[in-house]
């Protein structure tokens, strides 16, 4: 019986998926109501949550309560999840949608990272 020694840990895996557009729309609220509901009463809890869960520091998004019109985590996030998922669009679109619709773009990132990810499968063989 040989004991096998793991070197590195699996993954996750990402799925890219074939279109270039968000998988959902800005407006689809109805996608995911409790999700949405929390973020409409509660945004700064909900868009730390969405930063933990894309990788980003838990903190990121209290930076646009900060001060300022433009809300600089919102709209570096929205262009960082626009460039890791090959979405088009143009910063300036991401900036109006920052701004003015701010718990609007944090639900659809969530949804957009919730499509993407496929779940992570470990496979256990036994050595013989």
């Amino acid at each position: 019986m040989s004991n096998t020694m793991v070197v590195t840990q699996p993954q996750p895996v990402m799925y890219v998926q074939g279109s270039d557009e968000w998988s959902s729309g800005i407006f689809d609220f109805c996608e995911n109501v409790p999700e949405c509901l929390f973020a409409y009463f509660c945004l700064p809890c909900f868009a730390c949550k969405t930063s933990r869960d894309y990788g980003e520091n838990l903190c990121l998004p209290l930076a646009d309560w900060v001060g300022g019109i433009i809300p600089p985590a919102t709209m570096s996030m929205r262009v960082s999840m626009r460039h890791r998922y090959g979405i088009s669009g143009t910063m300036c679109n991401d900036c109006v949608l920052s701004t003015f619709c701010m718990a609007c773009v944090w639900c659809q990132m969530s949804r957009e990272m919730k499509k993407r990810k496929l779940p992570v499968v470990m496979v256990a063989t036994k050595n013989m």
